[in-house]
């Protein structure tokens, strides 16, 4: 598995189309997350459950962890879970990109 993370519009989509356009890319990690949490679903259990599904796949999430902490109770647990999840994708994949200002920076 492969994580591609960093913040809104900063090219992580691209990269990954460009650099393993062969391999299966699942977009939006952090809006599945937020799917799971609306739908009063077990973080852990989908996200194992994630993992043994696309463990060849590439993952593309933004990372929305920076900024104002949201007011809004269920937007806060969202923010919790993604940096959650990520915790658990990155010591999963054995590839981790960071992608800032479409500059791709290996961290794993």
């Amino acid at each position: 598995m492969i994580l591609i993370f960093g913040g809104a519009y900063q090219g992580k989509t691209a990269y990954a189309r460009e650099h393993f356009g062969d391999k299966t890319i699942v977009n939006n990690f952090e809006r599945i997350v937020l799917d799971w949490i609306k739908a009063g679903e077990c973080l852990e259990n989908n996200l194992q459950h994630f993992i043994e599904k696309n463990s060849s796949s590439v993952i593309v999430c933004t990372d929305i962890s920076c900024g104002v902490v949201p007011i809004d109770p269920t937007m806060r647990k969202w923010r919790e879970c993604v940096g959650r999840a990520m915790v658990l994708l990155t010591q999963k994949s054995n590839k981790v990109i960071r992608i800032y200002c479409g500059i791709p920076t290996t961290l794993k």
